[in-house]
This record gives C-alpha cells, sequence and structure tokens, in this order.
C-alpha cells in the first residue's frame, strides 16, 4: 500500500499555537512550577518546542505507551512501554500528547498517574478530534481541533515514518 502526504496545518501555524499554548501554560502556573510528561514517541516533538515556551520553572519525565502499533486506528489495548522516571506525588503535573482520539488510551494513563498524587494534573494535545471520543477525557489545553483524518508529521507517525515533517498532514493511501 503507497501512501501521500497533503497539508493540513501548515508549519507556521503549528508554531504560533505553541506559542500561545506557552503563553497561557506560563499564564496559569505564574509563581509556580510545572512537570511535563511527554507521552512517546509522538509527543516528544510538541513537548519540546512546548517547553521552550513555557517561561516557569519546568521539568520533564517521558513515558511511552502503546495503542496502535501499524495500525491507522487504535486498538484499545494500552501496554505501557516505558514507565517515568521520577515521582510525581505533590508536583503540577501536565501530560503532553500529540493527538487525543478515542480517549481510551489517555483515560487510562491518566486514572494511573492520579493514583500517584500529582498536586494538580492536565492534559495538553496538540490535537483533538473529539468526533473519535469513546472515552470522556477532558483536554485541558488544546492546540487545533481537527475532523477525524489519519494525521503525521510533528511527531505523528505512520508505520514509524513521516514524525520529522514540520506540519500536520494527512495520510492518504492507496494501492
Amino acid at each position: 500500500m503507497a501512501e501521500t502526504i497533503s497539508v493540513m496545518i501548515s508549519e507556521e501555524n503549528v508554531d504560533k499555537r505553541i506559542q500561545e499554548l506557552g503563553e497561557q501554560i506560563s499564564k496559569d502556573y505564574a509563581g509556580q512550577e510545572v512537570h511535563l510528561i511527554c507521552v512517546l514517541k509522538g509527543g516528544s516533538f510538541f513537548m519540546c518546542e512546548l517547553a521552550k515556551r513555557i517561561t516557569v520553572p519546568v521539568s520533564l519525565d517521558f513515558m511511552q505507551v502503546s495503542s496502535y502499533g501499524t495500525e491507522t486506528k487504535s486498538s484499545g489495548v494500552v501496554k505501557i512501554v516505558k514507565d517515568l522516571d521520577e515521582p510525581i506525588r505533590d508536583k503540577n503535573v501536565i501530560v503532553v500528547e500529540d493527538v487525543v482520539d478515542s480517549g481510551r488510551t489517555l483515560s487510562y494513563l491518566l486514572d494511573m498517574l492520579q493514583e500517584r498524587q500529582p498536586k494538580s494534573m492536565r492534559l495538553c494535545t496538540l490535537l483533538d478530534k473529539p468526533e473519535r471520543r469513546v472515552v470522556d477525557v477532558h483536554v485541558d489545553y488544546t492546540g487545533f481541533e481537527i475532523p477525524d483524518e489519519f494525521v503525521v508529521g510533528y511527531g505523528l507517525d505512520y508505520a514509524q515514518k513521516y514524525r520529522n515533517l514540520p506540519y500536520i498532514g494527512i495520510v492518504h493511501l492507496s494501492e
């Protein structure tokens, strides 16, 4: 199966929106510290750019969960591939995700992290597909609300390809 990619959100628009999110987070946490938890692998590009734009003290950690494999739709089965390196008790945690889709993975992850007793916990996503939601997940900071298209770029992949695209693109599959 071959694929082509068309631009959905330009590099300039992605960059501008991340700047706005960084400014909002900095305002919301003025005088405090934030602990960003990146959901690997897709969230890494977004979190690095976001962290550079937050003006309050920032610490980082990483988790890797899997629910896609090589498919274009979530399997619904969540597997923790890499857990956090540090405890999050009493920290202002912001979970940073590339895309909120069905909500299954994030619901599981947020419930698990809440048991670790952070001071506060919010969710920040670059992309949100609310029409795909099957589990209610509250997103505190959203980059872009997008329709139900399979997208790549800026950390998002198709079979481990296209993460390095500097924009959000739609994958078109053909025989």
